[in-house]
């Protein structure tokens, strides 16, 4: 199974941004789809982005297209979110997953990173 560990996370001012990482080890990293979910206190997780297995089909949650980018470099085992013009109701908790097949849901996912926080001041 594959380990997932995040980082990148901090506090940043609204209007500003951030790039997450996530660092994968263990089993071949381009054999799964990523996905990137949050979850602010109190809140249900949602999904964030998602990125296909070679990286040739993306998808973002409505919310953040145009603002945040997620990418993956399957040389470096690494799938980025690039998050820009952030708000301060996206302060949360973002985690990294993997999948079989890219998704949006997060019952899909079967291997989950420990999250890195995200706090958007105002």
């Amino acid at each position: 199974q594959v380990q997932l560990v995040e980082s990148g996370g901090g506090l940043v001012q609204a209007g500003g941004s951030l790039r997450l990482s996530c660092a994968a080890s263990g089993r071949t990293f381009s054999r799964y789809a990523m996905g990137w979910f949050r979850q602010a206190p109190g809140k249900e997780r949602e999904f964030v982005a998602a990125i296909a297995r070679s990286g040739d089909m993306t998808y973002h949650a409505d919310s953040v297209k145009g603002r945040f980018t997620i990418s993956r470099d399957n040389v470096e085992n690494t799938v980025y979110l690039q998050m820009n013009s952030l708000k301060p109701e996206e302060t949360a908790v973002y985690y990294c997953a993997a999948a079989q097949w890219v998704s949006r849901y997060d019952s899909q996912y079967n291997a989950w990173g420990q999250g890195t926080q995200v706090t958007v001041s105002s």
